[in-house]
């Protein structure tokens, strides 16, 4: 372990916080490991240490968000969320096995998913839009987080009105998923994808929603005009 990842942790540990430990477990359903240190000020911790280590090699500093990922602390997995994304510039395809490895292997909840997929995994794909189809194949995945995955890797893109023929696609795929965590996902996905096609995204709802879970529905359609809100409601 570096002597950077163990600087890391002391400080994370010196900021713990009891009653954001208590009270950031309220989030989640599953149980978290975390310091209870505010994001904010994760965020600035992960800053400070980034600078220290942003001339090394991206292959080392991917190495050192793995340690962090390994903890298992939710902190710590922002902080390499973070990291990767800086490196953003740097993506090669390759990095896309990293990546995936870190999905399938660490992410236990939905903050850490939704962290690494909205950045890291995001601007991927961007750049790389062949590997659309890989995001296809994480809807056939038993691990939830591979499901939501696929779906909010895409939010950032979609709020800038791209890849909505894949975003359907995605969508279907998880349509009937009984994980309301994945519903809340694809669901996010379409509302983000409203921002920029609100009349294809409000089209697709209701050519679904005799069969769309409640939850998805709800989220997909939360930032449409109350007329059409009320329209996609009635069953």
């Amino acid at each position: 372990m570096t002597e950077i990842i163990v600087k890391l942790r002391q400080e994370l540990t010196q900021n713990s916080d009891p009653q954001a430990k208590v009270s950031g477990q309220r989030f989640f359903k599953e149980k978290v490991n975390i310091y209870g240190v505010k994001t904010a000020l994760v965020g600035q911790i992960g800053k400070k240490y980034w600078k220290e280590i942003q001339d090394k090699n991206k292959n080392e500093i991917f190495a050192m968000c793995e340690e962090l990922w390994k903890s298992g602390y939710m902190e710590e997995s922002f902080i390499a969320c973070n990291w990767s994304y800086f490196l953003s510039k740097q993506y090669e395809e390759k990095d896309f096995a990293v990546f995936e490895k870190w999905l399938k292997n660490y992410v236990s909840n939905w903050a850490s998913c939704d962290t690494l997929c909205n950045h890291t995994v995001g601007s991927f794909v961007k750049m790389y839009p062949q590997y659309l189809q890989n995001l296809k194949t994480w809807t056939k995945s038993s691990n939830r987080w591979m499901k939501r995955a696929a779906a909010v890797s895409l939010i950032i893109p979609a709020r800038n009105g791209q890849f909505l023929q894949d975003i359907f696609e995605i969508a279907d795929l998880l349509l009937l998923d009984q994980d309301d965590l994945v519903q809340k996902g694809y669901g996010w996905m379409l509302k983000a994808a409203s921002e920029a096609h609100q009349k294809e995204v409000f089209a697709y709802v209701m050519k679904n929603k005799t069969t769309m879970p409640r939850t998805a529905l709800r989220y997909a359609i939360e930032k449409m005009p109350k007329d059409l809100k009320i329209k996609a409601m009635v069953k």
